[in-house]
């Protein structure tokens, strides 16, 4: 007897009912589990094969969609999602079509607010956009039961040397003028070392709607991130190195992926943002997944927070010995300032591939 066949959507949703189940939302699971399956797009439901349907950068082995755990002292986790939407015939213009046709839908549904994407969306999803990715979303299950959207569009999308003029443009319609002059000072330091490579959007109403840019930092050590993270008040330097040397497992450059940061801005910001984040690839520098889940308990030790739902999460995902493959903890970021400080864990879905693990330590 032949085993069923499963798709990626079908595979996606199991994992995420028992990411749920894992840290306290399931109460939240047939919602989050419609939502999920919705972004996803019809191309996640052809069988799940050797080879990926399309070659998506959400993750290492290309599957589209990635869960992270969210976490702040005194608050319940929040589960997310990066997704990818994939059109029946994948590809980069009919992936961006899909993931349209999906707006649509998501915004009669969940009472989406698309007035700040539609002031810039001419800009980031010209007709044969450029770059890695076009457009993906940010699901979220939150603890109070309504799920968020966010999308994620590329600076990239008219070519690198466009980015930082495309992202000022964005900035200056969304009436952030002001703010760009800072997150150049602090986040574009070094001449071709340091560029813009997300730009991202709450799909709720303007009051409480985030307007987040990301900077990614080649070759950057801890001092290029305290640098960059000055642009914004309530961050603790002394904190943000130390989340550094312990992530990487030692003092040096980043060399391999790039540490990220993002600028968080909120209503009533006009000349800098409220919030910093910094996104460490931690799969990078680490030789497989138990030393970096090592690392990551390490960090949230240092943040003061309850390890327990991260170990549940990670629990309820993981289908092999942590030593036995590389990628399944892909990033740790660190949220500092407005408008909730704490730590994320992004864990891969390893849908169509394991990574093996290294041979050799990274962090010399």
């Amino acid at each position: 007897m032949s085993a069923p066949v499963v798709s990626l959507h079908d595979f996606a949703i199991g994992q995420l009912r028992n990411l749920l189940r894992a840290v306290g939302l399931a109460d939240s699971a047939n919602t989050a589990t419609k939502l999920l399956g919705e972004a996803l797009g019809p191309g996640c439901r052809m069988p799940l094969s050797a080879v990926p349907h399309w070659p998506s950068f959400v993750a290492d082995d290309h599957t589209p969609v990635e869960f992270s755990v969210a976490l702040a002292q005194n608050e319940r986790p929040a589960v997310r999602m990066i997704v990818e939407s994939l059109a029946e015939q994948p590809g980069r213009q009919t992936n961006l079509a899909a993931a349209l046709g999906v707006l649509d839908r998501l915004a009669d549904r969940h009472d989406l607010r698309l007035g700040q994407f539609d002031q810039v969306r001419d800009l980031f999803l010209p007709d044969d956009p450029q770059g890695a990715f076009a457009f993906w979303y940010s699901l979220i299950v939150q603890p109070s039961g309504t799920p968020a959207v966010k999308v994620y569009l590329n600076p990239e999308a008219r070519g690198r040397d466009s980015a930082t003029g495309l992202v000022a443009e964005a900035l200056a319609r969304l009436g952030l003028d002001s703010a760009f002059p800072v997150v150049a000072e602090h986040g574009l330091r070094r001449e071709g070392l340091d560029r813009f490579s997300f730009f991202a959007l709450d799909l709720t109403d303007e009051n409480r709607a985030r307007v987040k840019t990301y900077v990614s930092h080649d070759d950057a050590m801890a001092a290029d991130v305290v640098r960059a993270a000055a642009a914004t008040p309530d961050v603790d330097p002394a904190l943000l190195a130390d989340v550094c040397e312990l992530a990487r497992g030692g003092d040096g450059a980043f060399t391999r992926r790039p540490l990220m940061s993002s600028y968080t801005f909120l209503s009533g910001d006009t000349d800098r943002p409220s919030g910093y984040s910094l996104y460490i690839p931690v799969r990078d520098y680490v030789q497989d997944d138990l030393e970096a889940c090592a690392r990551v308990l390490a960090i949230m030790a240092r943040c003061g927070l309850d390890t327990t739902p991260f170990v549940m999460a990670l629990a309820s995902l993981v289908q092999r010995p942590l030593g036995d493959g590389v990628g399944l903890i892909a990033h740790v970021s660190l949220r500092l300032g407005r408008p909730k400080p704490g730590v994320s864990v992004y864990l891969s879905s390893e849908a169509y591939d394991v990574t093996p693990p290294r041979t050799t330590a990274l962090s010399a």
